[in-house]
Formats: C-alpha cells, structure tokens, sequence
C-alpha cells in the first residue's frame, strides 16, 4: 500500500454534546468518496446513532453494533452501503449505550485499534462519529485515531471543553493523535463569535447556514444537494486540509 492509499481514520469527537459533530462526520466522509475518491467507511459510534439514521441503507434495527467489541463477529458483516455512493457505513444502535461498561469488562485497551486495523485492506479513511463526553470509549478513539476533529462553538463554554481535551490528552502521557479544532455554527453577526475567530484565525470557520438544518429533512450531505452553498464549501475545504494533515509524515 502507498503512503497516498494507506488507512487514516479521522476522529470527530466533541466533550460536549450539540456542537454539530454529526453534521461534521457526514460531511467529511462525503468528501472522502465523493471529493477525493477513498475508499471510505463511516463508523457510527454514538448510541443516539445520528449519522446511522442520515445514511443507513438498513431500515432493520439489529441491536448488533456492541457485539463487534464483545464476540468473535467478523466486522465486515455489520458494514452495509450507504446512501452515498461510494460511502459504507457501520450503523450505532441502543446498544451502544453499554459500550463503556464493556470496555472496562474487556480490559483490552486497543480493541477498537486492532477493529480498525482490519479494515485496513479494504478502506483508505475511516471516520468515526464519536460519543461525546471523557469515557472508556474515548480512550479507545484517542488510541485509535490517526486525527482527532474537534468541532468548537465559538462560545467560553465549548473553548473550556476543547482546552479539557487538551489538558487531559496531555495529562495521560506518550504519544496521540493530533487535535485539529474547527470552529463550528459561526455566526459572524455575533460579537462573540467575530472575536473568537479572530484570535484563532488558523482554525476552519463552518458558517451557521439553514442550509445545515436542510441535512435532516432531506437525509443527505450537503454536497449531495446544495454543493455550491457556504457551508459544503466551507467542508470541502476543510477535508482538503485534513487530507494534507493526514498525508503529512509526522
């Protein structure tokens, strides 16, 4: 495999809950198959299971996702087609909900690395749509993940999330991925908002755009329906910068 087809699984993972991490994951893995043609898989890991009920192609509920940790499944049997062509997906299920407890009963700190790594032949990005909050689960995507997508509303509250990320990623030692926070929901209009993004300007700015809402009622990206607006622009370039970051020898 080239440096150019070898796997990267990028992470959007958030503390905090509401800060548009769903909108991120579908966006990004449409711009993986779609923009840069890899072979993409988005891997559902949140129990509320968003990103699974935007793009699932499976109108069955399995109550399977937990049994890929727990059992001698092979992974490949709960990867179905997604609505995007060129995009699979593993679905997240209720039961999830129990993943934590399981992590800590398994004991196996890689698990979900050694999962990843089996996928290897078969994809070139992986994305995670993670559950929020510091758990046994996120201990698992920071070990697993070769970059972590950080969506942060330019609000003291979600920066003060952010920087407990920071400080807890640092606090455990050895190496990790690389964070890569993005401002999400940015609303230029608000004072708030301007001077956040002016004291990071290096960060990628998603503008708040309706359009973002449009996602739901029509279950799709952004760039499947409305490829021109400044939101799926604004993904398009992100994911071309994270391409560079994850191409990027470190």
């Amino acid at each position: 495999m080239s440096k150019d087809s070898a796997l990267a699984t990028i992470a959007v993972y958030s503390l905090k809950g509401g800060v548009g991490k769903t909108t991120f994951a579908i966006n990004l893995a449409w711009a993986s198959a779609t923009i840069s043609k890899r072979r993409t898989l988005l891997w559902d890991l949140d129990p509320q299971a968003a990103s699974s009920w935007m793009l699932s192609t499976d109108k069955e509920s399995r109550d399977a996702a937990q049994a890929i940790f727990s059992k001698d499944v092979d992974i490949h049997k709960l990867i179905q087609p997604s609505t995007v062509p060129g995009l699979d997906l593993i679905a997240a299920d209720t039961s999830l909900r129990g993943l934590d407890h399981l992590f800590r009963e398994l004991d196996k700190k890689k698990r979900l690395a050694k999962l990843i790594e089996n996928l290897g032949r078969d994809y070139d990005r992986i994305i995670l749509d993670c559950p929020p909050g510091l758990t046994e689960t996120s201990e698992q995507v920071l070990r697993a993940a070769n970059l972590i997508v950080i969506p942060v509303i330019p609000s003291p509250l979600s920066q003060r999330a952010m920087g407990e990320v920071a400080r807890y990623l640092m606090q455990r030692g050895g190496a990790h991925a690389p964070i890569f926070p993005v401002y999400s929901m940015v609303d230029r209009r608000r004072s708030l908002h301007r001077k956040a993004t002016e004291e990071q300007p290096e960060w990628t700015a998603i503008p708040m755009a309706s359009m973002i809402e449009q996602m739901t009622v029509r279950r799709k990206p952004l760039g499947d329906f409305a490829p021109s607006s400044p939101p799926a622009k604004a993904f398009a370039g992100l994911w071309a910068t994270i391409e560079r970051q994850v191409l990027t020898p470190r």
